[in-house]
């Protein structure tokens, strides 16, 4: 038995809580992972792991002997990432899962120049607004943008909080009006970006006091690009991300309304798992997120109406 195999081996099938997740992660088949596991608690005479056909969970001994495994193996890592940090040449392939729209919205034009800087380093971007399983899906590192984002096993570095602005194209308000209060939102066709948290609620601040208002409409999309580009064809209003319309609304192609209320925020997120010592391929395009996002502020709108 390698003992630092099964170490490792174990410490992941009880961190994902699946031999065939663990086995996914670590590049190995199930039959590996469950030969590394039988010889352990041979090994230790010790059953750690109960096991059935739909599910599995630790021993009383398989959970103490994680949690001082897991400290172990930490500080091994930790170390030997302290020998390596002073020779901090990122390489290998960089696995990152990203939504559509605001990638391309502030991201992928800077993206050749983050690779030609690091010559070593393959990225595998994958555009996707779903939220993925970073652990079994075998990604280093995801954007995710939130109200709130759920509590997990993850570590979660805050890149930016990305201002929304209610707005709408000239042809529609000319037709259908202007709201002067968040409720008049009700008799208006809301165009509603459905992998929000906010897809059927709006939220408005004003002087200390918050209108939500819960809005209907036509047009439900998972995308922010669709949304846009409904609202450029005056099909409706929306609540959506200053930064995708900064343009539309400087050149009067969009108006923005309700300007004298906040409406909600969306935080971006960058989320990668929990380990003490981060690899220099994911430490390095942490730091072209931030600078890049920070680069790329978000202008005021140019064009309003009432």
């Amino acid at each position: 038995m390698d003992r630092m195999t099964a170490l490792t081996v174990f410490r992941t099938v009880a961190d994902l809580g699946s031999f065939a997740a663990a086995a996914r992660h670590l590049g190995l088949s199930p039959a590996a992972v469950s030969k590394n596991i039988n010889e352990l608690e041979a090994h230790l005479y010790t059953r750690l792991i109960h096991r059935t056909t739909r599910r599995m969970s630790l021993t009383e001994a398989g959970t103490l002997y994680f949690e001082r495994v897991s400290r172990v193996l930490d500080d091994l890592e930790e170390a030997e990432g302290t020998l390596l940090a002073g020779q901090d040449h990122p390489s290998g392939t960089l696995r990152v899962s990203a939504p559509m729209t605001v990638t391309l919205v502030s991201l992928s034009d800077a993206i050749p120049r983050f690779l030609h800087q690091y010559p070593d380093l393959t990225l595998d971007l994958n555009l996707d607004d779903r939220r993925v399983n970073l652990i079994e899906e075998g990604f280093d590192i995801a954007l995710r943008g939130s109200d709130n984002l759920e509590d997990s096993s993850l570590i979660a570095r805050k890149l930016k909080t990305m201002d929304h602005v209610l707005c709408g194209a000239p042809s529609y308000f000319e037709k259908y009006g202007w709201p002067e209060h968040p409720q008049d939102l009700t008799r208006h066709n809301c165009i509603q970006f459905s992998l929000s948290g906010h897809a059927t609620k709006w939220s408005f601040r004003r002087d200390n006091k918050t209108e939500n208002v819960a809005i209907r409409g036509r047009y439900r999309v998972s995308s922010s690009i669709a949304v846009r580009d409904a609202l450029r064809a005056g099909f409706g209003l929306s609540l959506i991300p200053h930064m995708y319309v900064a343009d539309d609304l400087a050149k009067g192609r969009l108006c923005a309304a309700l300007e004298s209320w906040k409406p909600n925020e969306t935080a971006l997120y960058a989320v990668y798992p929990s380990r003490r010592y981060v690899d220099s391929k994911v430490r390095v395009f942490l730091d072209f997120l931030v600078e890049e996002l920070s680069r790329k502020s978000d202008a005021k709108p140019e064009v309003s109406g009432p």
